[in-house]
C-alpha cells in the first residue's frame, strides 16, 4: 500500500472511532444524568447514535455549511458596521466628538467609578 491508501486508512479508522467515542460518552451521559434527573429511559449505544444525528440536523443542518455562515451571511452580518462607518466618517469633527461623549455616558460607567472615588479610599 502507498502512502496516501495508508493515509486514508488511517484516517477512516479514526473516524470510525471519533464517532465511536461520541457515541458511548452520549449514551453514557444520558444514562448517567436522564434517568436521575428526570426519571426518563435509558437509551442504547444506538439511540445514542441516533440522538448525535438528530442533534446535527436539528442544529447544524446538512449542506457541510460551518456554523458561523449557518447563523448570518457575511453580507448581513456586518453591513450595519459598514453603514455606520460611513456615517460616522462623514460627520463633522464637532458631531464625532459629540457622539463619542455619548457612548461614553452611556457605556463607559467603569469611568466614572474611577472619577467618583476619592484618593485613598478602599472598597473594603
Amino acid at each position: 500500500m502507498n502512502n496516501k491508501g495508508m493515509l486514508l486508512l488511517r484516517c477512516v479508522a479514526f473516524a470510525l472511532l471519533a464517532i465511536t467515542v461520541f457515541g458511548l460518552l452520549t449514551m453514557w451521559l444520558w444514562n448517567w444524568l436522564v434517568p436521575e434527573l428526570f426519571n426518563g429511559p435509558t437509551i442504547s449505544f444506538w439511540q445514542a447514535m441516533g440522538l448525535l444525528v438528530l442533534s446535527k440536523i436539528l442544529f447544524w443542518g446538512f449542506a457541510g455549511k460551518s456554523h458561523k455562515n449557518h447563523c448570518a451571511s457575511t453580507h448581513t452580518s456586518h453591513a450595519w458596521k459598514k453603514q455606520f462607518y460611513e456615517k460616522f466618517s462623514s460627520m463633522k469633527p464637532e458631531e464625532r466628538e459629540a457622539i463619542k461623549e455619548r457612548m461614553k455616558e452611556k457605556w463607559c460607567t467603569w469611568e466614572k467609578k474611577k472619577s467618583e472615588q476619592t484618593p485613598g479610599s478602599t472598597n473594603d
